[in-house]
């Protein structure tokens, strides 16, 4: 193997730490508070510290896990001003995009967020919060998707990791409320393909809101 292919495998190797141990974070394997070590993550991911030590670097960047010499690496909850910050951005730009497109979606999007809400009814009847929250953030990322405007897809695709997480305590603290919440993207759809732009802006902001003040009086 020539430096070039090794390099290679050494970025591949970084980005698969990386990839695996979001995934674990995601999914509350490693829920918040968990402490985890160099050596556990090494063996459980089969490969050696040196992806790992690369990929902890980068998800701590990210605001997933604190290293402190203290606790070492723990998996951050995200803190309230966090949370406040996260909901801010999404009331300012979402609340935005649906007023835009309203009136503006083809067929084939419509037929996107169908198929979106559909398993959506299904996750929040079974009360699968995992895939509930997963759904949840693709249904909002598809609406920023329609509106075209990539800096706006951009930030909302950067944020979506940390939102999941978010969204996922959220469920995971009112589960009564998952049908609730299904319904008020019903709404939202359906203002949106009337070409109601001020009624799709005001049911997207009340559900945004509703989601921020409950994750900060909780």
């Amino acid at each position: 193997m020539n430096d070039g292919q090794e390099g290679t495998v050494r970025v591949l190797l970084k980005d698969q730490a990386y990839e695996n141990l979001k995934k674990l974070i995601l999914e509350e394997v490693f829920a918040p508070g968990t402490v985890l070590s160099e050596r556990q993550l090494a063996a459980r991911l089969d490969m050696s510290k040196t992806p790992i030590l690369s990929a902890l670097e980068r998800l701590e960047t990210e605001g997933f896990v604190a290293v402190s010499p203290q606790q070492g690496i723990v998996v951050r909850e995200p803190s309230l001003r966090e949370i406040v910050d996260l909901f801010d951005i999404r009331i300012a730009l979402e609340v935005f995009v649906v007023q835009s497109i309203a009136g503006r979606l083809n067929s084939e999007q419509i037929s996107r967020l169908q198929a979106n809400l559909q398993p959506q009814a299904r996750a929040a009847q079974a009360k699968d919060l995992v895939e509930y929250t997963r759904l949840d953030a693709d249904f909002h990322l598809l609406l920023c998707e329609f509106l075209d405007n990539r800096e706006i897809l951009q930030v909302m695709r950067g944020l979506r990791d940390k939102l999941y997480l978010v969204v996922l305590g959220l469920v995971r603290s009112d589960t009564g409320r998952l049908m609730i919440s299904y319904g008020e993207h019903e709404a939202i759809v359906e203002a949106v393909v009337k070409g109601q732009g001020e009624e799709a802006a005001r049911r997207s902001k009340e559900h945004l809101e509703y989601g921020k003040n409950f994750l900060v009086t909780r």
